[in-house]
Order: C-alpha cells, then structure tokens, then sequence
C-alpha cells in the first residue's frame, strides 16, 4: 500500500481529535440532542466499518474462519478487560455509575487523559490493521468511522478538562498528544500485518470486534441517555446505509 494513502490516514486519524478539541474550545456547550445525532451517525459508520471492513474480510481468507471466530471475541474481550481499568469517557464528564480500580489512587486531570489515550489506542490498532486486506476501500471504510468518531467525542471531553481547571493551551496540547498516540497505534497495526501475516484473519477480526464492543458498549449507551434516542437511532441508521452505499458504489466493476 503505497506511503500517500497511510499518509492520508494518519493525518485523518491524528487530526480528528485535534479538530474536534478546537470545536470544543468554540463552541463550549454542544446541545445533547446535536452530539447523540451525531455521535449516532458515527456508531452506524463504525459499525458498518466493523462488519464490512474487517470481520468480513477476515471471514474470506481462505481457511480463516475459525481464526476470524476466535479473533472477534478475543478482541471484544480484550476491550472489555480493558473496560474495568479504564473509566467510559462519558462517565468522566457527568457521574461514574461504575467501579474502577484505578479511581481512588489517580488523580483527576491523570485518570481523565489516561482513559482517553488509552481509548484510542485499539482504535488506531483497528485502521493500522485494516491495511492487511490490501483494499483500499477497506482502509478508507475504518479509517474514515474512526476519524468521523474522533470528532464527536473530542468536542465532549473539553468541558470535563475545564471543569477541573486546565487552561485551553493546555488542553490542545492534550489533543495533539492523543493524536500522537493515535497515529502511532495506527503504525504499531500496519507493522503487526507485515510481521504476522499468517496470523491476518485473527488480527482482522480482533480489530473488529474490539470496534463492536465499543459501540455497544460505549457509543449506543451514550446516545441513548439524554432523552434522543429516537433521532440517535435513525442517525446510526443512515450511518450504517451510507457506508454499504459508498461501498458499492466504489466497489470495482466485475
């Protein structure tokens, strides 16, 4: 694949979070009902991306099935595991409803910014990964959900950051850190194709489900606790379609 299309990809990736904190800092109260649309929108894409972009081709590799199999539930349970270090981005802003062995002894401003690098890392891992089906299709599929993604969520995080009392230089200082882990997540992926090439379906289809459990488990829930649920789920509808379309449409003629 050549270096201008990963080129593109890191600068998607690495940029998107980098311009949804300077959204923030514009507009610092993003009405719930736009971010649930929005942030519903991206679940659709993403989950297109998941399913079409990763686990499907890790199911077409010849004699990849069972590694497919085992890979999209190991990756979903890796992300899981995760989840009970790590607290949910949107819990941070408001109330923590659940218990996490690292909130006592880290503090504020540390937890916060940890549990969004640490976020990003798998994200990054899933595009850089997804280099492995050689189909550039793919690669724009993952990588464009994960950037549409990126944005929404990096607009969320800008008022817990102020809230505990980081300046606005400080706080794009942060976004362009999250970027750099991001883009080296994305790198670290494209080198575990290269290195375990025999291993593609499992690394395919781990991506894809660590992508489907933070969607269930993140994404959908957050669209779904302020009341919009309605507008969220006709947006992670039509998220979902655009991509089968875009798909088909630049799918090669037979």
């Amino acid at each position: 694949m050549s270096a201008k299309i990963l080129s593109i990809v890191l600068l998607s990736v690495g940029g998107s979070t980098v311009a949804g904190v300077l959204a923030g800092l514009l507009f610092r109260h993003i009405p719930h009902r736009l971010n649930d649309i929005v942030l519903g929108f991206a679940a659709g894409v993403m989950l297109a991306a998941s399913i079409l972009g990763l686990i499907a081709p890790a199911f077409e590799v010849q004699g990849g099935i069972l590694l497919a199999l085992c890979g999209t539930f190991v990756g979903a349970g890796l992300i899981s595991m995760l989840d009970r270090l790590v607290p949910h981005l949107h819990r941070i802003a408001g109330i923590d409803t659940e218990t996490h062995r690292s909130n006592g002894s880290i503090g504020k401003a540390l937890l916060f910014v940890t549990a969004i690098a640490l976020h990003k890392i798998p994200e990054g891992l899933a595009t850089g990964v997804s280099f492995g089906t050689g189909d550039i299709g793919d690669i724009i599929t993952v990588a464009g959900s994960i950037s549409l993604q990126n944005i929404p969520e990096a607009i969320v995080i800008v008022t817990p950051l102020f809230a505990i009392g980081v300046a606005a230089g400080r706080v794009v200082c942060i976004s362009f850190a999250i970027a750099a882990v991001s883009i080296v997540s994305v790198l670290a992926g494209c080198a575990l194709t290269a290195v375990f090439a025999g291993a593609m379906p499992f690394m395919l289809a781990a991506a894809g489900g660590a992508m489907l459990y933070v969607i269930s488990d993140e994404m959908i829930p957050e669209t779904h606790s302020h009341g919009y649920e309605k507008p969220a789920t006709f947006a992670l509808i039509s998220g979902l379609l655009l991509v089968i379309i875009l798909q088909r449409l630049l799918a090669p003629a037979s």
